[in-house]
């Protein structure tokens, strides 16, 4: 029930924004989605459950952001900018996507284990949220593998796009300071116009 999945982790997040997450009551969230309480634990286990979930989806939202700004220009340095800049808006509006590119979850915030967790869950997504969570390090290899894909095409040998990845890996590094310190006029586009090269060339 995939509508049903999606309308829980929406009151979720809503909830998580009002209050912190130790006071997010599972039933207000099934009654904010307008589900029975069962609904919930079916789909999610526990609170726990529909923690790694939300903090899945949100993590997943992220990366799907990063995918469109790397296909919105043309222009390699243009598209590593628009990743980064996606970066820093996504982290300052989103708590759970900081707290993914950073590891930083304050006390407000769930904060799920990243290793598995054993599932037992009939719902694929849920089996998928009960994986690995992403570390910081995680997503900045990810990032620049996506973007590495995106600026060569596939099937391209590592070795022929090293200087490449250097140059996506320090767009993302310089994205996650603008995050920790944000810049002040020009922001994190100058920052990347700036350290990168002209074109930087697979």
């Amino acid at each position: 029930m995939p509508a049903a999945r999606e309308s829980l982790l929406d009151a979720a997040y809503a909830a998580l924004a009002r209050r912190p997450w130790s006071a997010v009551r599972m039933v207000d969230v099934a009654a904010a989605a307008g589900v029975s309480r069962q609904t919930l634990y079916n789909e999610f286990g526990s609170k726990d459950g529909l923690a790694r979930a939300l903090v899945r989806r949100e993590a997943d939202g992220y990366l799907a952001g990063v995918d469109r700004a790397l296909n919105v220009h043309g222009d390699p340095r243009d598209r590593l900018t628009a990743t980064a800049e996606w970066t820093v808006a996504a982290a300052r509006d989103n708590a759970l996507v900081r707290a993914v590119l950073t590891g930083c979850w304050g006390e407000r915030l769930p904060a799920p284990a990243r290793t598995p967790v054993p599932s037992t869950s009939s719902v694929p997504a849920q089996r998928r949220a009960d994986g690995p969570l992403p570390s910081p390090g995680d997503v900045v290899a990810l990032v620049r593998d996506r973007a590495v894909n995106a600026l060569t095409g596939q099937g391209i040998a590592r070795s022929d796009t090293s200087d490449l990845a250097r140059a996506c890996e320090l767009v993302v590094r310089l994205a996650l300071s603008c995050v920790a310190a944000p810049p002040g006029n020009g922001g994190v586009a100058d920052l990347v116009r700036g350290a990168l090269p002209r074109q930087p060339a697979p």
